[in-house]
């Protein structure tokens, strides 16, 4: 029975699991978006919470219990200064999973472990179709073969 015996585990010794979770905070803050497994999201995901509500407080105190847990110092100042700030009218659900599906080796859930107000980068797909915008099929876009079929038929005639 496992009453009382909430958390994650991870199979990982406790000095190893911390490590994991300080890796995984130093990323989330530093790109905004990580990509992970499932069940280590759901287990960090408490923890970046509180990383940001303590950065909202933006006292002496509340930097160091972060840098406590967060050991980079970089990171820790653009929490202080910029995602702090971004969620300051915001009371929680500062991080949101999205499933992406299993991963190819061994089939484990993945998801991606994202902060709610991030700034979007445009996808490829858009990308794709402010490209074709710009260059339609049949004016500037021809392609070799029909630039080839053209000549030859001005040639001809």
């Amino acid at each position: 029975m496992r009453h009382r015996n909430a958390g994650y585990k991870l199979g990982r010794l406790t000095q190893h699991r911390w490590a994991l979770f300080r890796n995984l905070l130093v990323a989330l803050f530093r790109h905004e978006r990580i990509a992970t497994t499932d069940t280590k999201a759901r287990a960090v995901r408490g923890l970046a919470e509180h990383m940001i509500t303590l950065a909202k407080r933006e006292n002496l105190h509340a930097r160091r219990q972060v840098l406590s847990m967060v050991p980079d110092t970089e990171v820790v100042g653009r929490l202080f200064d910029t995602i702090a700030a971004r969620f300051a009218d915001r009371n929680g659900g500062y991080t949101r999973i999205i499933k992406t599906g299993p991963r190819p080796g061994d089939g484990a859930p993945m998801v991606f472990l994202e902060l709610v107000d991030r700034a979007e980068a445009p996808t490829d797909k858009e990308k794709k179709s402010e490209k074709k915008e710009r260059a339609p099929k049949g004016e500037a876009g021809a392609t070799g073969r029909r630039k080839r079929k053209e000549k030859a038929a001005a040639a001809s005639a």
